[in-house]
């Protein structure tokens, strides 16, 4: 099992997040993620939230080991040839520990807020594949012409290529069988889902044979969840053994409410016993 740690970069301080994910480093989780949004998403009232690519950046060059990636950037966010070029910029920065991540978005309020679209769900998916194809494609280097449902190019070229070959690790989240998982089987390296054990195991015989219908090993895709450490030891040790029989293979740890000690105590006393 594979861990990564859920900085969530909300009602924080930037120092208080840096610190998060420089514990995380030093602990030796393989991964640090923050999420997608420009206001808090949990408690109530007004409250700091930093933009999630900008972020990244930022941490990039205050840490060393540590992977960096959201969980997951909305596509409604950015236009998809501008989130390539970003995610080439913080693979350089970051020397290769970039996680690419993509979603349909969800949060409507948001962007009504903020004035940004929020198209209708077939809409969103739509420019969810025109995303991972022209990312995917970009990111080759070469000249581009693609014409697509929601977002078509014309000779586009960006350049220099990642580091990582041919693109950073594709995340895709959700669990929807109809649109999601077909484009976790042709695009994507992980899997995240927030499902619980039984439901990921049924799900991933779906994303199973669906990978194998476009050609492709499902046992190249990585399955990938969330859990709270925040529960007591037991409980979270037979948690991650339900998650490790579902096949998943990376757990996202949510900051627990108790803060650092209980992160550290976690690393010690239980995520050494499953890494």
């Amino acid at each position: 099992m594979r861990f990564g740690i859920d900085v969530a970069q909300q009602r924080i301080t930037w120092q208080e997040l840096v610190e998060r994910v420089q514990i995380g480093e030093r602990l030796g989780f393989e991964g640090a993620f923050g999420f997608d949004h420009y206001q808090p998403m949990f408690g109530s009232g007004p409250g700091n939230c930093f933009e999630g690519m900008t972020t990244l950046a930022g941490l990039a060059g205050l840490t060393q080991t540590i992977r960096l990636g959201l969980l997951v950037a909305g596509v409604t966010y950015r236009h998809p040839s501008v989130y390539t070029c970003q995610a080439i910029t913080l693979d350089h920065i970051s020397n290769g520990r970039f996680e690419m991540s993509f979603g349909a978005a969800w949060f409507e309020p948001e962007h009504k807020q903020l004035g940004i679209g929020f198209p209708k769900s077939a809409n969103r998916f739509d420019l969810l594949e025109d995303s991972l194809e022209i990312v995917t494609r970009l990111m080759s280097g070469e000249v581009v012409d693609y014409v697509g449902k929601t977002t078509s190019l014309n000779q586009a070229q960006l350049l220099p290529r990642p580091l990582q070959r041919p693109h950073p690790p594709i995340w895709i989240g959700g669990s929807g069988p109809n649109r999601t998982l077909p484009l976790v089987a042709r695009f994507g390296d992980v899997w995240h889902c927030f499902e619980g054990p039984s439901s990921l195991e049924n799900l991933g015989g779906t994303l199973d044979s669906l990978a194998t219908e476009v050609g492709r090993d499902p046992r190249s895709i990585t399955r990938a969840s969330s859990i709270s450490i925040s529960a007591n030891d037991n409980e979270i040790r037979k948690l991650i053994a339900q998650y490790e029989r579902a096949g998943v293979e990376y757990l996202v740890c949510s900051w627990p409410t108790q803060g650092a000690e209980r992160v550290e105590e976690f690393a010690i006393e239980i995520m050494s016993q499953f890494k």
